[in-house]
């Protein structure tokens, strides 16, 4: 069985670069399928790990376990899919990582350390739904799938998703995120242009502490989608957000320089 679930970019189109997926609490990689199909139509290739363990004893290892798989991952990403084309400067570069909630948080530690492969040092990040530090969603939530529903989504069809999704480790939410990681993703610069996402509606995040965060990095753009919940990938907004991580991919295969610049405008 693959290590990660492929989105492919449409044929006879120059490959823009690559993005590895990294769910959080509870999800699969079948929750990315929507994200995972828009990014790759735009020429991205796209692939979705698992998320990271849970268990406390899992968190032990988790920066270099997730260090391996992305570097597996990787495999075969560099190749041009039309031989007449240019082919990429560098296998499968401009390399972004996009984590969410724990695997946001789990991405941030491995780029704070010492455990991530030269091959996976990605070109730039994407943290969607960090937890606030100290957070988790309330107990009663693993006993009660509407209110974790509410916690994550106020969008139909991801909840739908989520909820026949059998593989979905309902209750999840409610399990604390270590100290340490938190700690990583709030307090560490990890190195290479970030994009922060968070939803205004999230009951787990902090805004102002992301602000703090987004301030204190060398290279970072914190964007805060209104009337998001937790699963900001997945909410509502889910095309808006797509539209800025694309932004972002395009940005930073510009040099950080933005290629649509707003002259004037009346709204």
């Amino acid at each position: 069985m693959s290590a990660y679930t492929d989105h492919p970019t449409p044929e006879g189109l120059l490959v823009r670069g690559t993005v590895l997926v990294v769910p959080g609490r509870g999800e699969t990689r079948a929750t990315y399928e929507r994200l995972g199909r828009r990014l790759a139509a735009d020429a991205w290739r796209v692939r979705v790990l698992d998320a990271p363990a849970t268990d406390p004893d899992g968190w032990a290892t988790a920066a270099a376990r997730l260090g391996a798989r992305l570097t597996e991952a990787l495999a075969g990403t560099g190749a041009a899919d039309d031989p007449a084309e240019e082919a990429p400067a560098s296998p499968g570069r401009p390399l972004v990582l996009l984590g969410a909630d724990t695997g946001a948080a789990a991405l941030a530690a491995l780029l704070a350390g010492p455990e991530l492969p030269a091959a996976a040092r990605p070109d730039g990040v994407v943290l969607a739904g960090l937890p606030a530090p100290g957070t988790a969603a309330a107990p009663a939530t693993a006993h009660d799938w509407d209110a974790e529903l509410e916690v994550r989504t106020a969008c139909p069809t991801h909840r739908g998703r989520l909820t026949e999704d059998a593989d979905v480790h309902r209750g999840a939410l409610g399990s604390p995120v270590p100290a340490a990681l938190l700690s990583a993703a709030y307090e560490s610069d990890p190195g290479v242009p970030a994009l922060l996402l968070t939803g205004d509606a999230d009951p787990l995040g902090d805004p102002a502490a992301l602000t703090r965060t987004a301030a204190s990095l060398s290279r970072a753009r914190l964007a805060v989608v209104r009337g998001a919940h937790h699963d900001v990938l997945n909410d509502l907004q889910h095309r808006a957000v797509a539209a800025e991580i694309v932004t972002f991919l395009e940005t930073l295969r510009n040099g950080l320089v933005p290629l649509v610049a707003v002259e004037s405008s009346t709204w």
